[in-house]
């Protein structure tokens, strides 16, 4: 990992609390200046929390953490002037038109009124929003949004940003237009440090993923390192007859849970190597389960978090 002074974001020991809930329980994090860092984990995880004690939102129990150099505990106003934040939910007015939102913002930074009108056409520009720069943001789309609060969040460009499940609820089209947006501020120079539960938006945007359970870092790495971690192949099937019963023959020769894919129609198990797969593909064929299609390969960044954290999501935590 890079040293200390390389890093945009260095946190040690991150603790907080809820009554007798540890939502974060000791977590460190390096985050070069300049990358796309992702946080990983199920819903309840923590991810949101230790986000929102790096933005200052929230007061850590314990735990210590330097931005961009300012101290956290020492220095909470030195970080909230390289850091910004676009939350889960749009944080706009939704009877204003898209300029006039930013032009607002704007001021509220310190811009002039013709200073102000200018970086709102800016930003409206750079994220592809001109022509509906006069249209109420009621009337915008999902993903005109998203980009929108993005662009809002970039008034007075950040060196930090956090983006806590940018892509939530927009359909393909728009969240790929978000990972563009991501991917060109990155390459600007803004460090971004994003949460997400899409596993190929982390893989696709992501140089380094933290995947964190329970309030704890349980794995880092590159998306490479992360799949390397399973120290095996996938033995991928797809059974045309009872796939809760395949399963459970998958599980019994290999000894450990199938994992499902997002269709439900396939599925995944570890195996050593091909004579492991061998005897799993022949378990079900002694079953009478019929087999449309298998094959060998390595593991989905999916498929490395469901046995990193041993299931799908939960409800997060706050």
């Amino acid at each position: 990992m890079a040293d200390g002074q390389h890093l945009a974001i260095r946190a040690r020991g991150m603790v907080k609390r809820f009554g007798d809930l540890t939502a974060v329980a000791g977590i460190d994090l390096d985050v070069p200046a300049g990358m796309i860092f992702a946080i990983l984990g199920p819903n309840g995880a923590g991810k949101t929390t230790l986000l929102r004690m790096l933005a200052t939102l929230l007061r850590p129990d314990a735990g210590e953490a330097a931005l961009i150099g300012r101290d956290l505990r020492a220095d909470p106003d030195g970080v909230r002037e390289v850091i910004s934040m676009t939350g889960q939910f749009a944080s706009l007015d939704e009877d204003l038109t898209g300029r006039e939102n930013l032009v607002l913002l704007a001021r509220l930074w310190g811009f002039r009124g013709a200073a102000a009108r200018g970086r709102a056409v800016a930003l409206l520009s750079a994220f592809d929003l001109a022509e509906a720069g006069g249209r109420q943001v009621k009337a915008y789309s999902g993903g005109m949004r998203r980009r929108l609060d993005i662009a809002a969040s970039l008034i007075v460009t950040p060196g930090i940003l956090f983006l806590d499940e940018p892509t939530t609820g927009l359909d393909p089209t728009a969240r790929a237009g978000v990972w563009s947006l991501i991917k060109g501020l990155a390459q600007s120079g803004v460090t971004i440090l994003l949460t997400t539960q899409y596993l190929e938006e982390a893989d696709q945007l992501a140089g380094r993923i933290a995947v964190i359970d329970h309030g704890r870092k349980i794995a880092e790495g590159t998306s490479r390192e992360l799949k390397a971690q399973t120290g095996s192949g996938m033995l991928h099937v797809s059974p045309l007859g009872d796939h809760d019963r395949a399963a459970l023959v998958l599980e019994r020769v290999v000894g450990v849970p199938a994992h499902r894919s997002a269709e439900g129609g396939d599925l995944s198990v570890p195996v050593a190597d091909a004579a492991r797969a061998t005897a799993a593909i022949s378990a079900l064929v002694a079953e009478g389960i019929e087999v449309g299609d298998f094959r060998m390969g390595q593991p989905s960044l999916d498929e490395v978090f469901f046995a990193l954290t041993g299931g799908p999501g939960r409800e997060d935590r706050p």
